[in-house]
This record gives C-alpha cells, sequence and structure tokens, in this order.
C-alpha cells in the first residue's frame, strides 16, 4: 500500500520559528526583570504547546495564567519576524501536491493557521489541528485521529513527521509510520522512528512521488 497521506508537525519540521519564540520569551522575562535566554535555549524548549514552552522559560514560580497570555501577546506581535519554511520544504509539498496532507500541531490552530497563510504553505493543506482543539496534545494519538478523521484517510497510507519525541510517540500510538525531522529543534530521545531525515532536502529522497509502500 502506497503512503501518500502526510501529517506534519509545525515549528522545527515545516518552519524555523526559534528566533520569533526566543523574542517572545524574553519581551516576557524582561517584564519580570529576567535575563534573556539564548535561541539555541529556547528551541530546546519547544514541542509540547505554549504552556510548556512558558513554564519552561520561566523560573518554577513564577508561571501563572496571565503570564502565558502575555507570550502569546509578544508571540502573536512578532510572529513572522525572522520565522521561515525551511528549505527544500515547498519542493516536498508540490511534488506531492493533491496528496491528503494535514499540520498536527501543539501550537494554538489559530496562530498556526496565519503562519501556514502567510508563508505560502496553506494551500497544500487540508486539515490543520492545533493545541487548543480539545483534545489531548501530541505525544496523545488523538489529534492523530482526528486529523485522518478529517481527511477520511486509511492509516495504513499515513507518516507523520516531525522533528520531537512527542510526535514520534504520538504516531506510533496511533499507528502510523513517523519520520524523524532530526534537521528541527527536538530529539527522537528513545522514541522509535521508521524514516530519518537529516535535512529537508531528503524528505524527497526517502518520499518521491511514486514511492512505493
Amino acid at each position: 500500500m502506497p503512503l501518500d497521506v502526510f501529517l506534519f508537525d509545525l515549528d522545527g519540521t515545516l518552519i524555523d520559528s526559534a528566533a520569533d519564540l526566543a523574542t517572545a520569551v524574553n519581551l516576557l522575562r524582561r517584564e519580570l526583570s529576567l535575563d534573556p535566554l539564548s535561541i539555541d535555549a529556547v528551541r530546546g524548549m519547544v514541542g509540547d504547546g505554549a504552556t510548556m514552552l512558558v513554564r519552561r522559560a520561566l523560573p518554577d514560580d513564577q508561571f501563572s495564567p496571565d503570564r502565558l497570555d502575555r507570550f502569546i501577546y509578544h508571540y502573536r506581535a512578532h510572529l513572522l519576524d525572522q520565522t521561515r519554511v525551511y528549505p527544500e520544504i515547498a519542493d516536498f509539498l508540490m511534488a506531492h501536491q493533491g496528496k491528503k496532507m494535514a499540520v498536527v500541531t501543539n501550537k494554538p490552530a489559530d496562530l498556526a493557521g496565519v503562519l501556514l497563510f502567510e508563508l505560502g504553505l496553506l494551500p497544500f493543506l487540508s486539515c490543520l489541528v492545533g493545541g487548543d482543539s480539545g483534545l489531548p496534545k501530541k505525544p496523545d494519538p488523538a489529534p492523530i485521529f482526528q486529523a485522518l478523521r478529517e481527511l477520511q484517510a486509511d492509516p495504513e497510507r499515513a507518516v507523520l513527521f516531525g522533528d520531537h519525541h512527542t510526535d514520534l510517540n504520538a504516531g506510533r500510538a496511533a499507528g502510523i509510520r513517523t519520520c524523524f525531522c532530526a534537521y528541527g529543534f527536538g530529539r527522537a530521545d528513545d522514541a522509535p522512528w521508521d524514516f530519518r531525515a537529516e535535512q529537508p532536502a531528503d524528505l524527497l529522497r526517502l518520499f518521491p512521488p511514486d514511492r512505493p509502500a
């Protein structure tokens, strides 16, 4: 059976958003008289949604819902300052245009939707499942199942692309194949994967348009 249903994580898989996430984190930290964090430090905190990012970016006793809201405020204002699509991602999407494709992200859906639209990725996608969908976030498989339902797709034909163990564990729990995008923010840790892309250009090599199962 061919692999022709593609589910993508967003940050660290399709787009490099680390600099703008770091800007928002550091504007919040400045309000609290905290020293700024490096982009690399913030990059390592991404992968489990905005709440966990802010929890990791602040001292243990300084997280609050209001401060999460302030982070979202700053991030929305700087959403597209430096965020870019990874090289060769557009080539991959164009080569597979017309296939069933979706983004499954722990980022809030409205922010993800703006990014996908402004960066020219939205026309390739039939579905977006965000972290505020009311479902458990990845690594729970629930958002993967939701995307497959919306795509009316066979799980045996599906691959989840992601840069973090949360993606890989979600895909495995959903019973679909996974591709670890090692060029992104995250790490696989002990999570299993079926394919590995060291660079975005590897995706077309691993999944050419006519690739058999």
